[in-house]
């Protein structure tokens, strides 16, 4: 028997219809109300839980808690179901190497096309992410229906510094970008892909008008440019990246008053949620993924404007590696009323930071990405920053935030105004331009470090 090809493993057509792009995505979804919303939530969610009960890790994971099939008959159901999250996937990779028994790959010879990515692997083994064609179209038509809403179109020339290699967001990127926004596409990648002077030689040679990725490298590259004599030769209208909780004004000034856009998406999930034309928070794309914001400590559901660990149900990805109450370890808050432009989907503020990346400081919760919140609109400072976590013989704990500085900054004042936003008092220390890049990494990762943990040494 002859396998398919990847477009003939699935029906791209009906994908279109059921996940539309452009003004059919707008028109559909504005004029939607929430329990059709719902219902075709339910729907989805029914058919994922079939294939989801053919898998061993699910069957693993709910059989522990004693659930069967009959047991999960709608959507409502759903919190009946343990959630999982990176460790429970990579015991099952320590289990079942080298991917795990959480995909359903099937032995046979004539089973469609497996997209394989990995994580980073920066904390320890790569973890595995697989995709089948249609999961993998849907995750790159969310990416793509964001960008064509934000206003990316036919005549843009898109520059992304996603990393590429083993890691999947630079592959995906491109594919949503060249797949569904009719946008032409460089790939440069990151600083140790393409070098930074490079970087903004391309921009200036190839008319650039958007830039994608995380904003840090995107900020770093105004620089660069400014630096290279390049910057009245580069018009870029539009940013999308991961603001989080960062102020776009810094990163829209440096790139001369573009237009910055948010969004959020993690490896496992593709595009969870992004921003709309009017910028008023991120729309979670409901009709593809379910989202329930859970309490770090306890797991129910927070009351609405409360912040929790964003926990996501993949609708759409019943063929390979299903993904139902996934655990990011992200935090955010759904923001309550009406929206400018009619859409159906519930908003969140966007990432807030990683509950398992939080620091609990002398009785106070710390996110390492706050910092860059209060210290974006600084002239005095370049926005790069990085944070070490200590813990003296007596037991105290403590952390000193290194900053870089272009000049004239006052140690004393910013610890002030860092211990007002945070909550607590921090240790200051300055550096010239550039000198946290070897400690964050910005030129070769995709997300710099920011926060080191010394207390076990």
């Amino acid at each position: 028997m002859t396998p398919p090809s990847y477009f003939e493993s699935f029906d791209a057509r009906q994908m279109l219809a059921d996940y539309p792009v452009g003004d059919a995505f707008v028109a559909r979804y504005t004029g939607m109300s929430r329990d059709e919303l719902f219902a075709l939530q339910n729907q989805r969610f029914l058919t994922l839980m079939r294939r989801g009960w053919q898998i061993p890790f699910y069957q693993r994971l709910w059989g522990a808690k004693g659930i069967e099939p009959g047991d999960i008959r709608s959507l409502e159901d759903i919190v009946l179901l343990p959630v999982y999250d990176k460790s429970d996937l990579m015991a099952s990779v320590a289990a079942h190497p080298p991917f795990g028994d959480f995909a359903g790959l099937a032995d046979d010879p004539a089973r469609p096309p497996v997209i394989f990515h990995t994580t980073s692997g920066t904390t320890g083994r790569p973890q595995p992410l697989l995709f089948g064609p249609k999961g993998r179209e849907v995750t790159n038509l969310l990416v793509g229906r964001m960008y064509r809403w934000q206003g990316m179109g036919h005549r843009d020339v898109v520059q992304s510094v996603y990393g590429h290699g083993m890691i999947n967001g630079g592959h995906y990127v491109r594919e949503a970008v060249t797949h569904f926004t009719n946008a032409l596409f460089l790939s440069a990648g990151t600083g140790i892909e393409t070098r930074s002077t490079a970087q903004v030689a391309l921009m200036a040679d190839f008319g650039v008008t958007a830039l994608v990725g995380f904003v840090d490298y995107i900020r770093k590259l105004s620089d660069v440019a400014r630096a290279e004599g390049l910057a009245d030769r580069i018009a870029i209208k539009m940013i999308c990246g991961h603001l989080g909780s960062d102020d776009r004004s810094a990163i829209e000034s440096a790139w001369g008053g573009a237009k910055a856009f948010d969004w959020y998406g993690v490896g496992d999930t593709g595009a969870i949620a992004g921003e709309g034309p009017e910028r008023d928070g991120l729309y979670v794309w409901e009709d593809a993924q379910y989202l329930e914001l859970l309490d770090v400590d306890s797991g129910a559901p927070v009351a609405p404007g409360g912040l929790g660990d964003m926990v996501v149900t993949c609708l759409f990805k019943d063929d390979i590696a299903p993904c139902i109450r996934f655990n990011t370890h992200d935090v955010t808050q759904e923001l309550t009323g009406t929206n400018a432009t009619g859409m159906a989907f519930k908003r969140i503020a966007g990432f807030k930071g990683r509950s398992d990346n939080m620091v609990k400081l002398r009785g106070i919760n710390v996110f390492p990405h706050a910092i860059g919140v209060l210290i974006e609109n600084r002239a005095d400072l370049t926005g790069e920053y990085v944070c070490h976590l200590t813990r003296d013989a007596t037991g105290r704990e403590d952390m000193r935030v290194t900053l870089e500085t272009r000049g004239g900054s006052d140690a004393g004042d910013l610890g002030t105004m860092l211990r007002k936003g945070l909550g607590v008092e921090v240790a200051i220390a300055l550096v010239a331009p550039g000198e946290t890049a070897a400690v964050t990494q910005i030129d070769v990762r995709q997300k710099p470090i920011r926060l080191i943990d010394e207390r076990g040494k």
